[in-house]
């Protein structure tokens, strides 16, 4: 009996036993992540292993009419069209209930961090200026974050990470979340008390449609002024066009991000967020390298590949 077909376009080079576990269960074609090579494999498939870098549209799973199952080493999932897939009984198997698995991937909670920091002590510019022999100190005078507040909004997996590492910090830290949750160290407090109070706030809540642009306008207004935002969880929980307003009067002090909405465009040059960027150094952008370090992809990826398998089996 022949061996179920996968296409994957997800970028395996570096992870040998994830491309052991596939080749093992199935026959594998490896292609490029682009909604053309996708066009032209899906038709053939019994299953695909996704890369975050191309959207699986509904359009290319209707002509993917063997498709059974899809595989996302991921938590997030608005690179599958999720309507599309229950419309065609396409199984989705992703990591957002691996609990177990997670908490022993800490990559995407360590940029934040990492954005945080290069937001208050404008790393950026400085090492830009080290670079061109320019050792002016006092014109890249950053914040010191001990004793100040930090806002967690969303306080599962990744929202405890940064608050344990926060402690570390001195900082006061502030939670909010949907759920009656508990964690040492931190106060929860309402939304609107959230912004009023913080002085950093880092998003780690999965996108859904009420929350797009959950961030808003008027949620900039009841920040304090100079505040620092920090964004690894999706682009579309922040209205965009209403941050750059923000970051452009001074409401907002600087904004680290790992994420942008329309991340999938493909005239990324052209967005809004990162023609500001080129030009204000308030804005930190990072293209979607929350969990790529090798040891987190080696688990996540590993993981999906085997609830493929379980999935066929």
């Amino acid at each position: 009996m022949p061996l179920p077909v996968v296409v994957c376009a997800a970028d395996l080079n570096h992870l040998p036993e994830t491309r052991a576990i596939l080749e093992k269960h199935f026959q594998v074609r490896y292609v490029s992540p682009t909604s053309e090579s996708l066009a032209e494999s899906l038709p053939g498939a019994d299953a695909y292993f996704a890369a975050m870098q191309v959207r699986l549209t509904g359009d290319l799973m209707a002509k993917a009419t063997r498709l059974k199952a899809v595989a996302t080493p991921s938590t997030g999932l608005d690179h599958l069209d999720l309507a599309a897939a229950r419309e065609r009984c396409v199984a989705v198997l992703g990591l957002k209930d691996d609990r177990d698995l997670l908490d022993k991937i800490t990559a995407t909670a360590e940029l934040a961090w990492t954005l945080l920091l290069a937001c208050v002590r404008r790393l950026p510019e400085a090492v830009e200026a080290s670079r061109r022999g320019h050792w002016a100190r006092d014109l890249y005078r950053g914040r010191q974050i001990a004793y100040k507040t930090l806002g967690i909004l969303g306080c599962g997996r990744l929202g405890t990470i940064v608050a344990q590492y926060a402690q570390a910090f001195r900082l006061n830290v502030l939670g909010c979340d949907v759920r009656d949750v508990k964690l040492p160290g931190v106060t929860m407090v309402s939304f609107d008390d959230l912004l009023r109070r913080a002085d950093i706030l880092t998003i780690h809540i999965h996108l859904t449609e009420e929350n797009k642009k959950f961030i808003n306008r008027r949620a900039f207004e009841r920040m304090k002024p100079g505040a620092v935002l920090i964004n690894t969880s999706r682009g579309a929980i922040v209205d965009e066009e209403a941050l750059i307003e923000a970051l452009e009067t001074g409401k907002l002090a600087a904004a680290g991000l790992d994420v942008i909405d329309g991340e999938w465009r493909t005239d990324l040059d052209r967005h809004p967020l990162i023609v500001y960027a080129r030009t204000h150094p308030n804005l930190i952008i990072t293209p979607h390298v929350g969990g790529v370090t090798f040891e987190s992809q080696e688990m996540a990826y590993a993981a999906a590949a085997r609830k493929l398998v379980a999935f066929f089996s």
